[in-house]
């Protein structure tokens, strides 16, 4: 029988993530492009609630760091509702259950036949089984690249092996995007990090990447 083991205790470097799980990092500029060309405008509307979003950030921050769930409700959560990924076609689930090995609900197992990788993933969107938004939130005191081990190890777990994934993950001061094939070769590619905290029109430019994303998904 195969050992259950969590991932953030089998996966805590992206070395091992990539050992692990056979993945590569890609250098080429052209294997991510989505974060970068043909970025959509932005509403006057939409320009509002980002600035209002910030103001609330920024309000909140001064206190001092922020956890997990304060991250997901003054960022993660408005920017997806603002992309639409909370409206057809797109179906959400929090913490949710990931159709591939899976023996609870709010896990993901990925099964390599000797151990078995568990762990839960904080906002799952998905689109025709395809996974648009894996979202990881860290403590604003770590970084947004801590997440990317165990982001990966749950981007891999999708069974439909021909489409891409995507994940945003944030801290609430910065926001970073990675793009995931697993055929021909496994492989991912990094957005750079946006500094939502510091820079105001960091934010803009973020939301413009994860709206495109979804825009680009829903024709796929």
């Amino acid at each position: 029988m195969a050992k259950v083991i969590a991932v953030t205790e089998a996966i805590k470097s992206l070395a091992e993530a990539e050992s692990r799980l056979n993945l590569s990092r890609t250098e080429d500029e052209a294997f991510f492009t989505e974060w970068q060309t043909q970025l959509p405008s932005l509403s006057d509307s939409e320009q509002t609630a980002l600035d209002t979003l910030r103001r609330r950030l920024l309000y909140h921050r001064a206190d001092g760091e922020l956890l997990e769930g304060a991250v997901t409700l003054l960022v993660a959560s408005p920017l997806l509702e603002l992309a639409g990924f909370y409206d057809p076609p797109f179906r959400m689930k929090a913490e949710a259950a990931i159709p591939y090995g899976i023996a609870s609900l709010h896990e993901i197992a990925i099964d390599d036949g000797e151990e078995i990788l568990r762990g839960r993933i904080d906002i799952l969107i998905l689109q025709n089984q395809l996974w648009v938004i894996v979202l990881e939130c860290k403590k604003t005191t770590i970084s947004t690249r801590s997440a990317l081990p165990q982001a990966l190890a749950y981007m891999m777990a999708n069974p439909d092996l021909d489409k891409p994934r995507f994940g945003m993950l944030t801290n609430g001061d910065d926001v970073l995007f990675v793009k995931l094939r697993a055929q021909p070769t496994a492989e991912y590619g990094l957005s750079r990090a946006f500094s939502i905290y510091t820079v105001p029109s960091e934010l803009r430019s973020a939301f413009q990447v994860l709206k495109h994303l979804g825009q680009g998904i829903t024709t796929v």
